[in-house]
């Protein structure tokens, strides 16, 4: 009876430190939660919108697009009255960047506008680069790549693709439409 008991323990810690574990701040968590908004914009892309039936994909080509699933994008609107709302949510994402797990591949940018790329995964295995964009002090974004067995060289395919076949702007308009009001409101 004491092993059922001791065993039945021992299982119970484990489904509470899986639990406890997942329970934590993440910045799937944190798109999810600022999707909803009114201060940020969120919006989900696929690589569908790269036109690849205008031009013969090569096999390199085809092998980046099956490993990159979709692109979440997170802005956050500048505005004047913002300003310590976006100290504290650009805190809030260079936090969890440093403790999400994910390795700070590069740098860029002087003053106050740059960014960074980050990666979650290994060199040849990776699930998620994230692209953090920062201007002026008022205003960031955030771009999740997701994927499946990822390498930064297939990030950069897909890049290379989107330039040269060009992506469908109407997927983009409501970024753009928005960072045109922002920059058209009172203030």
């Amino acid at each position: 009876m004491k092993t059922i008991h001791y065993l039945f323990g021992i299982m119970l810690a484990l489904m509470l430190s899986l639990v406890s574990c997942d329970s934590g701040p993440s910045l799937q968590k944190y798109f999810v939660e600022k999707s909803e908004s009114q201060d940020f914009l969120a919006f989900d892309l696929g690589t569908s919108i790269i036109k690849g039936d205008k031009f013969d994909l090569s096999q390199k080509e085809t092998k980046a697009l099956d490993a990159v699933k979709k692109l979440n994008i997170l802005i956050f609107k500048s505005g004047n009255e913002n300003d310590q709302l976006y100290t504290t949510e650009a805190k809030n994402v260079k936090g969890l960047l440093k403790t999400g797990g994910y390795d700070e591949l590069m740098r860029f940018g002087s003053g106050k506008s740059g960014g960074s790329i980050s990666m979650l995964g290994e060199n040849d295995d990776i699930d998620e680069f994230v692209i953090y964009l920062h201007q002026n002090g008022d205003s960031f974004g955030l771009i999740r790549v997701l994927g499946d067995d990822m390498t930064p060289g297939d990030i950069f395919t897909v890049v290379q693709l989107i330039q040269k076949s060009g992506i469908d702007i109407a997927q983009l308009q409501p970024a753009l439409d928005a960072m045109n009001v922002n920059n058209n409101s009172e203030g």
